[in-house]
């Protein structure tokens, strides 16, 4: 049993306050809370646990489509609002939600660990490659970045070529982006051998939005494109905001900012919690973000749990061992093998060759097929082998074919926020 009493009472104490806030307030969770019996003076997190049920992104998009536009998750009145973005999409289209400056501040907080953590100094510049559009994205690290003192660039509104252009002209140490578009980014840096760009060097990358960052095959991708520069991941979410930071003393771990959210990794079938070293879904509850909070919030991630020793030798914190892993609802049944996205692409990145990938899944015969087509570079293309050795790769890993095929350099899409490499036909 690992020994966190003052992490425990610390968090307890701020939900306290929280549930009195929302049974005065929220008409969203007040009737939630009082039917499951739970009020201000809950005894434990074990308590809360036990009675308070589960939200999920359904229980929002229907509060927003009968409650239109933002939904009753408010705890104060709406003119207490300031801030506006929405998440970047569901199936009944994007989710709109608000903020009062205060909670907007609590997360630029969350955000002040994540450069803690990546150890951004306030002398470097940080620029943020992204569209900067109603999505919550890094909107809060830019204005947290700006808040703590470092000149922030954005980046929104420039093609890929301008942003790398930017960069070298501002001399940014440090850039905030998807995996997948700091890839795309360090392709067009590769292809300048022999102009100015070619002597630019930059020290960090900081990603989120993709489970990329936490695939080791994917970081020393991205390292050997920007010539050296070191990799930070983290994770957060429109919903709940920032969550997680990169532990500096082990990589590849997410340590969960347990000042502003309470965490469980549950059973997806069971619902009870997992032990350290099982794997389940996440379970968020906010403890800072007051006006629009989510108790109890099943994210959909699928998670490692695991405690770490604190660097400040206190007691040990709650960690994503490997980040994050993939969505609960991502993995498919391929002739009996469970198969994840993430782990398809780990055994892809490894072969440097290759540029960029793509997973169709079709049905035939009502079962699932998969196949793989690869983009690699031009030399890599003109050997004939990548294919086969790819195609050998995923057989030894889930011991069944998956048809792999070479396309032409250029013909598979980029992208600049979140990937869609796996396709459904």
């Amino acid at each position: 049993m690992v020994e966190r009493s003052r992490t425990e009472a610390k968090q307890l104490k701020k939900l306290q306050g929280l549930i009195g806030e929302l049974l005065k307030g929220n008409d969203f969770y007040r009737p939630r809370l009082q039917a499951a019996g739970v009020d201000a003076g809950i005894a434990s997190l074990a308590e809360f646990s036990r009675l308070m049920p589960f939200t999920s992104k359904m229980d929002l998009v229907w509060d927003r489509e009968e409650f239109a536009p933002y939904g009753s998750n408010l705890t104060y009145p709406q003119s207490d609002y300031s801030r506006f973005c929405q998440s970047s999409g569901t199936t009944r289209g994007p989710l709109p939600s608000l903020d009062t400056a205060e909670s907007w501040s609590a997360m630029l907080d969350c955000w002040d660990r994540v450069f803690e953590a990546a150890q951004v100094e306030k002398s470097e510049v940080v620029f943020f490659a992204f569209s900067f559009g109603p999505f919550l994205g890094f909107w809060t690290a830019f204005e947290s970045a700006t808040r703590r003192g470092n000149l922030s660039i954005p980046g929104g509104g420039l093609s890929s070529k301008a942003r790398l252009q930017a960069m070298v002209a501002h001399k940014a140490d440090v850039l905030c982006c998807t995996p997948t578009y700091a890839m795309r980014l360090g392709e067009l840096f590769a292809e300048h051998e022999n102009d100015e760009i070619s002597a630019y060097r930059l020290k960090k990358i900081i990603v989120a939005g993709e489970p990329g960052g936490s695939i080791p095959e994917v970081r020393t991708r991205l390292s050997e494109l920007w010539k050296g520069a070191v990799v930070f991941d983290h994770h957060g979410m429109t919903e709940v905001g920032p969550v997680t930071f990169e532990n500096p003393d082990k990589p590849l771990s997410l340590c969960v900012i347990e000042d502003a959210y309470h965490v469980e990794v549950i059973d997806r079938e069971t619902h009870r919690e997992v032990a350290p070293g099982e794997k389940g879904e996440l379970v968020i509850t906010t403890l800072t973000r007051k006006a629009c909070p989510l108790l109890r919030y099943r994210t959909g991630d699928l998670v490692e749990k695991a405690f770490l020793p604190d660097s400040g030798g206190g007691e040990p914190v709650f960690c994503l061992e490997g980040g994050i892993l993939g969505r609960v609802d991502e993995m498919v049944v391929i002739r009996g093998v469970n198969i994840y996205p993430t782990a398809v692409e780990k055994i892809i990145r490894g072969f440097p060759e290759v540029v960029e990938f793509q997973v169709v899944q079709t049905m035939r015969q009502s079962m699932a097929e998969l196949e793989v087509t690869l983009e690699a570079k031009s030399a890599a293309n003109k050997s004939g082998d990548l294919a086969e050795r790819v195609a050998r790769e995923l057989a030894d890993a889930f011991t069944l074919r998956i048809p792999v095929r070479l396309v032409e350099p250029g013909s598979l899409p980029r992208y600049e926020f979140k990937s869609k490499r796996w396709l459904k036909q």
